[in-house]
């Protein structure tokens, strides 16, 4: 990773917008993928201001800020990746489940899956089952993301692809389930095709279930 990169990953773990942005530029006109800039230093900032609230070294508003970053960086750097050349995979609709209003780690799975040449559709926070099954019949996704944040809001993914049994369109969609408190056991559990642990873990799972 390059000395600019790294400075672009340390703004953001630093929750530094405005030099965020200005070091994203800097970035760009010195030739740097927009690919790997998302994964070496946009990504990797926002997982280690992540990392270090979980080691309690950042408090919340440490993380917001850094979360604050990240979105700023990712307005500007999203188009650039979604105009470069990357074979198209897919077509992903992804929301947060209802009573769950956590935006973060949706936002970097939509970042990588897009990076990673899906096209994706984000219904946002707190999405009711009818949302996700309305436009699931709309847009015809190949696959639909859930994720939920707490404990209290992860039993909405069970009800969600119930729905889709009842709806008849069981079989039209490949769910993939992630967030904090789920697993691997429960994913399987409520019957979804697959479970991300992380963001990384959630682009390799798509491409399996697209094969």
């Amino acid at each position: 990773m390059t000395e600019i990169m790294d400075e672009l990953k340390k703004a953001i773990v630093e929750g530094d917008e405005d030099l965020a942005l200005e070091k994203l530029e800097e970035c760009l006109n010195a030739g740097e993928k927009p690919a790997e800039l998302l994964e070496k230093a946009v990504v990797a900032g926002i997982n280690e201001a992540g990392q270090l609230w979980q080691e309690n070294e950042y408090f919340l508003p440490d993380v917001i800020l850094s979360a604050e970053a990240f979105k700023a960086v990712m307005a500007e750097l999203g188009p650039k990746l979604a105009g470069a050349d990357v074979k198209s995979r897919g077509t992903v609709l992804i929301g947060t489940v209802e009573g769950d209003m956590h935006d973060l780690g949706k936002s970097i799975v939509i970042a990588m899956l897009s990076s990673a040449g899906y096209q994706v559709h984000d219904l946002g926070v707190d999405v009711p089952a009818d949302t996700f099954i309305e436009k699931t019949k709309e847009l015809k996704p190949d696959i639909l993301g859930l994720g939920a944040y707490m404990s209290t809001t992860m039993e909405y993914m069970r009800d969600i692809i119930q729905r889709l049994v009842d709806e008849g369109i069981r079989n039209q969609v490949k769910v993939l389930v992630g967030g904090v408190p789920t697993s691997a056991e429960f994913a399987a559990e409520i019957k979804a095709d697959a479970w991300g642990k992380d963001a990384l873990d959630a682009v390799e799972k798509a491409n399996q279930l697209l094969g």
